[in-house]
């Protein structure tokens, strides 16, 4: 070593750079990275697993059971700080590489920051073939890591020590821009990670990065300026980007001032609070019918920081065929969707800068009076769903509601995939801003107990708890983080609503003609009937150390949430929930139907997706 450098493994050299990175979250300096998630094995136990136990006091390692369900947390983390900081997971080579592929997949899809760092095989191919490496025979350099890819916005391999000294400032890079921003992948050859190597020490000096807020061309705000101001009936998109900019007080302050209705999308939903004066609800195919008849006689849309994803336009029926778009959007990917009128930038700045240019123009009145009065319909609508009844088996809603009542404002619903997030959008009535996160980019089961984990994280220190609320599927595909959270000290509560299967997808596969099959339990291939039976999820819960309760009543429901919030710990409820009973509302979808069946209701079905497709926009 002399003055000017120092000589580190590469594997110590990675995690000592990682320590030195900053960023500042309401004008407090915070690491950059603030923990890491790992399992450790063949690939990363001896060398990166070394480094990181000498740093544990500055960044914490926190032992998942599962890769993909430790990356998810991981995700529910960075989407909980809005982007701002991020954490680490870090697997073995094979198996528990590739068990993070589907949440790469998620995170992709949702344009989240999350550093995922696995072991990989030997760059100088002496031992080959190690244990769990799968071999290309016409490509020896390949690797199952190869396989991230698809699913990474940056994306590399590190073959030699120096190559991190270029690699992590551009994963960084890409991690916090708000354009091209999702999961990083890095592979460390074991070989690579134990050479030790002279670095620069200036590589390790602290950083503190900023998150870019790229300013709208001066030419696209005039042009869509220009297009707002025709506008008698516009309609405001407000997606997830709007939360990540920080942006939701001055879009929300922007449709009021201007008289436009606000909807919001899945991602973008608690941006607002349920009773903001311009607020409509979600938008689409598990969106308010208030959003619906809004959108379907829009003549100018404002989509704020969306993707425009099928389930927020209706796979485009929602929406006149000649309505215009101005698509607000960091990324100019999104920004071109559907023949829109782009503007590029930032969606704070540019919301200000559109509000500057517009002068004294707003909305005709009866626009925003025709939206609140049918918004007012829609929740009387949601009151009736919700109260209860004499039914054996309560409904999504009215258990959605209990959960909605019982709630501090601070506390944090968490749900992903099958039949509660549309259920949840739809009944949820966020008390304050950024209390609802439901993962549905990707729609990954699974996601919910692993988040809540990552938002008991992101909320440590303040009051708010996270609610997850989970059906039986997804809980038995994935539910070890309950564990990992009791021992972590990490709580959340568990809301585990038990229709006997994949309720929605047996909605959808029975609503487009065909045969229940396969989904719910009751419909599957069993030995004997005899043993189909509901999971004692209370029992399973405590036996990973949680507090739990079963409950056959809403009213007990109740009583059951009020202890839960006393609780020390991760608290599971489970309760019984109708399969059959959705609220109504929202927009249709595309979906294949067979142009030919034996069975009728099939061909019934075929004949109202001809006719629901008609209706589509056709994006150029």
């Amino acid at each position: 070593m002399t003055a000017s450098t120092v000589r580190l493994t590469m594997a110590q050299a990675c995690v000592r750079y990682l320590c030195a990175q900053y960023t500042e979250i309401d004008g407090e300096r915070v690491p950059l990275f603030a923990g890491v998630f790992g399992i450790f094995g063949h690939g990363n136990v001896t060398c990166f697993a070394e480094a990181l136990e000498r740093v544990q006091d500055q960044l914490p390692t926190w032992r998942g059971q599962n890769e993909q369900s430790m990356a998810l947390a991981a995700i529910a983390f960075a989407k909980a700080k809005k982007r701002r900081q991020i954490m680490i997971a870090t697997t073995s080579v094979g198996p528990g590489a590739t068990n993070m592929v589907t949440a790469a997949g998620v995170a992709h899809a949702n344009r989240l920051p999350v550093l995922l760092i696995s072991g990989d095989t030997y760059v100088n191919r002496l031992p080959d073939p190690v244990l769990q490496q799968v071999e290309h025979f016409g490509d020896p350099s390949k690797t199952v890591n190869d396989s991230f890819k698809a699913v990474s916005r940056y994306w590399d391999r590190i073959v030699h020590p120096a190559q991190i000294i270029q690699s992590l400032p551009q994963a960084i890079a890409t991690m916090l821009d708000p354009a091209d921003c999702g999961p990083a992948f890095i592979g460390l050859p074991q070989d690579t990670q134990e050479r030790a190597y002279d670095y620069p020490v200036e590589f390790f000096e602290e950083k503190t990065w900023t998150i870019p807020r790229p300013r709208p061309s001066v030419d696209q705000v005039t042009a869509a300026v220009e297009v707002l101001k025709t506008a008698k009936k516009p309609l405001i998109i407000s997606g997830g980007g709007v939360r990540y900019s920080g942006a939701e007080e001055a879009v929300a302050a922007f449709a009021k001032r201007r008289g436009i209705p606000m909807a919001e999308t899945i991602a973008g939903k608690g941006a607002v609070c349920h009773d903001d004066p311009a607020y409509v609800g979600p938008m689409g195919i598990e969106g308010t019918e208030a959003a619906r008849q809004l959108s379907e006689s829009a003549d100018v849309v404002l989509a704020i920081g969306t993707r425009m994803q099928d389930f927020t336009t209706g796979s485009w029926t929602t929406f006149p065929k000649d309505a215009t778009f101005i698509n607000v959007n960091a990324a100019r990917f999104d920004s071109l969707k559907h023949r829109a009128v782009p503007l590029v930038g930032d969606a704070l700045e540019s919301i200000i800068e559109i509000d500057a240019a517009l002068g004294d123009w707003a909305a005709p009145a009866e626009r925003m009076a025709q939206a609140q009065a049918w918004y007012k319909d829609w929740n009387d609508l949601l009151d009736e769903g919700q109260a209860p009844t004499n039914a054996e088996i309560p409904s999504y809603a009215q258990v959605i509601g209990i959960v909605n009542k019982m709630a501090k404002p601070e506390d944090v619903m968490v749900t992903a995939a099958g039949g509660l997030p549309g259920e949840t959008i739809k009944n949820w009535r966020c008390k304050s801003p950024h209390s609802f996160d439901c993962e549905f980019g990707y729609s990954c089961m699974g996601y919910e107990v692993a988040g809540g984990w990552g938002h008991a994280m992101a909320l440590e220190g303040t009051p708010g708890t996270p609610i997850v609320m989970v059906g039986d599927g997804s809980y038995m595909m994935m539910n070890s983080d309950i564990h990992s959270s009791v021992i972590a000290g990490h709580k959340m509560i568990v809301v585990v609503c038990d229709n006997g299967g994949f309720g929605v997808i047996n909605r959808l596969q029975t609503g487009m003609g065909g045969a229940g099959f396969n989904n719910l339990l009751k419909d599957s291939r069993v030995v004997n009937p005899a043993n189909v039976r509901h999971v004692d999820f209370a029992k399973h819960a405590e036996a990973m150390g949680a507090e739990a309760r079963h409950v056959e009543s809403l009213a007990d429901l109740e009583d059951a949430l009020a202890w839960a919030q006393t609780t020390d710990r991760t608290t599971v409820i489970s309760i019984e929930s109708d399969a059959y009973t959705w609220t109504p509302g929202g927009a249709d979808w595309y979906v294949g139907v067979p142009e030919v069946s034996p069975r009728e209701s099939v061909n019934e079905a075929r004949k109202g997706q001809e006719e629901f497709r008609k209706r589509q926009r056709i994006g150029v």
